[in-house]
């Protein structure tokens, strides 16, 4: 036997609103993909190592947001300090 459920009265969204509280006025920290693209448009770039310490992502999730910005249009350049790889990004 299947059940019948009533259906629920329509709510008011003006009284729920009346009863949240404010919305908070602290600032909000930017998100690890704008960090990473601050880094990127450094003069000298950032590396691997420099993007995982600052996001706390892995290697592969690194090397994968880079690879997002690229589809999304970013041109990221590789280039060389000290022997190590870094990568950069043309300011907007």
């Amino acid at each position: 036997m299947a059940r019948i459920r009533k259906a629920s009265a329509p709510s008011n969204n003006a009284a729920m609103k009346a009863d949240l509280p404010p919305m908070s006025t602290t600032p909000v920290s930017p998100s690890k993909i704008a960090r990473v693209i601050a880094l990127l448009q450094r003069s000298d770039g950032a590396s691997l190592a420099e993007l995982i310490e600052n996001t706390g992502w892995l290697p592969h999730t690194v090397r994968a947001a880079l690879t997002g910005l690229r589809k999304k249009g970013h041109a990221i350049d590789k280039l060389s300090r000290e022997g190590v790889t870094a990568y950069s990004i043309k300011a907007a």
